[in-house]
Parts: structure tokens; sequence; C-alpha cells
């Protein structure tokens, strides 16, 4: 039987709820959304569900899967790889492309530069080609990713981003693609930092013009066709007296390179200014020790693997109410990373703010015999 264990941490409160959620300003984007990833809020958003053409935002999934390889030790940077005509094919009809041709065998390391940096349509076909053998394979795996994640809105149909039926994406989807990029992948992510990069003697600048305006942006990806408009998704890390603050935007649908640029700045901007981060919980650290029956242990400890950080408007940050529920008893064994329950954090007046799961911190084997036996018998009893 389940019992409902909830009960306040000691945390300060007001007396009463939020003041009403600060406004954002007017953003010239058909679509867009404003993340705090270090929270994990939604702090702005507009039709961020809508079905969009994603251009080359597409080249953000194409890269994610590239780095799953990496890690995977399917492929080395060092490795180079062969350029197929279908590659070298993708400098028709004025597509971003690095410039490579049939005769030459671009590093691993080479290629990611060309299609983060470049945008390249090119270095994107040579990398899918080089991880999956196919194009068509390639895209499969793009498509099975979006799915473990649950991105229902997203059907990947080529790794460049050019505009066809089905192909298609929304920017709470790029947001998740852009962000996972960012907590899997911090030993990659620096290749979104690049302002410029020249290959066989072709020197491009990174079109992400953010990068050279706010020393802020780091990242990360621009994106255009006839039909998705002029797209962004950039992130940006600031440091603040409680830690640093990582925002990341995604602008779909402005009419110009300096629009999806200022517009962005501007959601970013006044994400920093509008709300603050709060820490409640470190990682790793108990928040609540209770009773465990049939253990070595008596007690477990459990909390948030990650922590516990929310983002409130600026000043309201002690107005919160912490309360976590479990399900009881705790039978041992319990495995460390186990989920039992949830860490619920909602306003003085009870509107949800964010929630993270309650995990074990640390294993609890299971008794002996002996033990069990006792605990079986006060439970039974109980």
């Amino acid at each position: 039987m389940k019992r409902l264990i909830a009960f306040l941490l000691a945390l300060p409160l007001a007396l009463s709820s939020f003041a009403q959620a600060p406004q954002p300003p007017e953003i010239a984007a058909r679509e867009y959304i404003l993340l705090d990833v270090s929270s994990g809020q939604t702090l702005a958003e507009r039709e961020a569900d809508a079905p969009a053409d994603p251009a080359s935002l597409t080249k953000l999934m194409t890269a994610y899967v590239v780095f799953n390889a990496l890690r995977d030790k399917k492929l080395t940077l060092e490795q180079t790889l062969p350029v197929s005509q279908r590659a070298w094919n993708e400098r028709k009809g004025g597509a971003s492309v690095m410039f490579i041709d049939t005769t030459m065998s671009p590093k691993v390391d080479e290629l990611l530069r060309g299609m983060i940096v470049q945008s390249g349509n090119d270095a994107a076909v040579a990398l899918a080609e080089g991880v999956a053998g196919s194009v068509e394979g390639f895209v499969a795996m793009m498509n099975r990713q979006a799915q473990a994640w649950g991105l229902k809105n997203t059907a990947f149909k080529n790794v460049t981003g050019i505009t066809e039926p089905g192909h298609r994406s929304t920017a709470r989807d790029m947001a998740v693609i852009a962000a996972r990029i960012i907590r899997d992948f911090p030993e990659y992510y620096p290749y979104y930092a690049l302002k410029d990069y020249t290959y066989n003697k072709i020197r491009q600048d990174n079109r992400n013009l953010l990068l050279r305006r706010d020393p802020t942006v780091d990242g990360m990806k621009t994106g255009y066709t006839d039909a998705a408009g002029y797209c962004l998704v950039a992130s940006a890390s600031r440091d603040f007296p409680n830690g640093k603050r990582r925002l990341l935007t995604v602008v779909l649908g402005t009419a110009s390179r300096e629009a999806r640029a200022s517009e962005s700045q501007k959601l970013l901007n006044w994400g920093y200014g509008a709300f603050d981060n709060v820490r409640l919980f470190e990682p790793g650290k108990a928040i609540v020790t209770p009773e465990v029956w049939k253990g070595v242990a008596s007690q477990a400890k459990l909390g948030a693997a990650t922590g516990v950080v929310v983002t409130v408007p600026k000043g309201e940050g002690q107005q919160l109410q912490t309360k976590v529920e479990r399900s009881d008893p705790l039978v041992a064994p319990l495995s460390q990373g186990q989920r039992v329950g949830t860490v619920k954090v909602s306003t003085r007046a009870g509107t949800p703010v964010t929630e993270v799961p309650l995990v074990v911190l640390e294993p609890v084997e299971q008794a002996g015999f002996v033990g069990r036996t006792w605990d079986a018998l006060r439970l039974w009893i109980k």
C-alpha cells in the first residue's frame, strides 16, 4: 500500500504567490522559445509546437548523432572520410558548402567544423555516410533519437535541412536537441563558438552574428530556406553571484539575418534581466533520509542527482514551497539512481514551478535472513 509522505522543507515563505509573470518583449519571429538550460524551465514562447521547416537547424541533430558515434568510438576526430559524388553534388543549387570534392579525404574534425561553422551541406552528407554507410541509414538514426526523446512533432527526411515534404520540427523540439548537445557533449560544444573556419584556403564566417556582438554567446546554429525564413538557435552563459546561468533561444521565421540576431539578443537580455535562478538543493546531497525496511542500513539517502535549480521572477525567490512525494515503505535492495519519488517546487499558492525525480543517492543492500524476517513481521503488524 502506498502512503504519500509530503512535508515542507525549511525554505522562507512569503505571504502571497508570485506576482504576475514578467511579459516578454515583442519578438518579430513566427515562432520562438526561450529556455533556461540551468533549470530546464521555459521562460517565454510563441507557437513553440507549431510544425515548421527547420532549415539548417537540422544539422543540430546531424551533429548529435555524429557526437554519439565519436563517444561510442565508431570513428575518431582524426579519422579521414571519403567524399562521395553525392556529397559533392550538394554544391549544386547554391546551398551552403565547405567546398570539399571527391579527390579529398577530410578528417572528421574538419568536416564537423565545416558543417557547424560553415553550415556545409556537403560536410553533413560526408559525415552521415561515414557514420551510417548511407544518408538514408543516418536519417533513420536521427529519427530514432528524436523518438527516444519523445519529439513527436519532429521528422527528418535529410541531414542538411533542405526543404522536403515531411521534413519538419518545432521551436520547442529544436531547443531540446540543442540543450542535449550542451548537456551530453560539453567536449564538442566549443565547435559552436568558432567565429570562422578556413578549409582548402576558403575562409567562411559563422553566420551567427551574436558570436561577435555578445561575449556571453557561445553558440549555436543558423538556418535559412525560402520556406523557413531566417532561423537561429543561440545560447549564452553569464556569471551571477549564485553561479552561471545558461539561456537558450530558438527563433524561427524571421525576416533577415539581422532580425534573427537582434530578436534572439532581445530574448536573452530579457531572460537574464527578468528572472533569477535559485539553487534549492546541491547535486548528490541528501534531501531526506527515510527509514528502509529489510536493508543492511536503517535509512536511505534520497536526493536529486543533478540538484534542484529553479527560475523565478527577479526578487521572488523567497516565495517557494518545496514538497517531497515518495512511496512508502522503502524496501531493500535499493540501487543508486533508483527513482523513488518526486521533488516538487511550487509557489506559496501552489502553482507548480518545476519537479525533478527523487532518487537513491547511495545503494542499500538487502539484509540477511534474520533482518528481513524481523522487518517483514514489523511491516505486517504495521
